[in-house]
């Protein structure tokens, strides 16, 4: 499940290299947006949709993902959330914990979840999702989004590996029990 404001739209993305910017038009709210990414995090993404995994949007961007599909140049993605309006900010976090359950629970799938704000703080929720080591949650700074250690991360759990729990800054960034 992606995310896209503060994990892939992000102020400083690094990565080696400036960032590209584009202004993007939202018919959702008539409004546009600067957005500013890292082109080699877009390579990766690329090379993990073509090779390893499964990606679906789980962003208010939902209803406008292809507009980001053809800027980035993705293939077309899933969308995890269908909500008709999409709910904004923190409205939305019940959906996007909804399609993490369902990736979990309904589909008996592994889940890798990327996202700087929505992620169940640590508790009861947050262990109901990566018990069993069955989940990889990966909660960005918002100003940085992915970096390359969070890609090595996923790619390390797409090829089935148990990876420890991590804590940054009094936050658990990673998760895989």
């Amino acid at each position: 499940l992606l995310d896209v404001d503060g994990v892939l739209n992000t102020v400083r993305p690094g990565w080696g290299g400036p960032p590209r910017r584009a202004q993007v038009w939202s018919g959702q709210d008539s409004t546009s947006y600067v957005l500013r990414w890292a082109p080699a995090l877009m390579d990766r993404i690329r090379a993990l949709a073509a090779e390893k995994v499964e990606i679906r949007w789980c962003t208010t961007w939902c209803p406008e993902a292809d507009t980001l599909e053809r800027l980035w140049r993705l293939p077309e993605l899933g969308r995890a959330l269908h909500a008709d309006p999409m709910p904004r900010g923190s409205d939305c976090w019940p959906l996007k914990q909804q399609a993490a359950r369902a990736v979990l629970v309904e589909e008996r799938r592994r889940l890798i979840w990327t996202d700087d704000d929505a992620l169940p703080p640590p508790g009861p929720r947050r262990d109901k999702l990566t018990g069993r080591g069955r989940a990889l949650l990966i909660a960005p700074k918002p100003l940085r989004g992915l970096q390359p250690e969070d890609l090595n991360l996923i790619e390390k759990f797409a090829e089935g590996r148990r990876l420890p729990t991590h804590r940054v800054a009094g936050r658990h960034r990673h998760t895989a029990d």
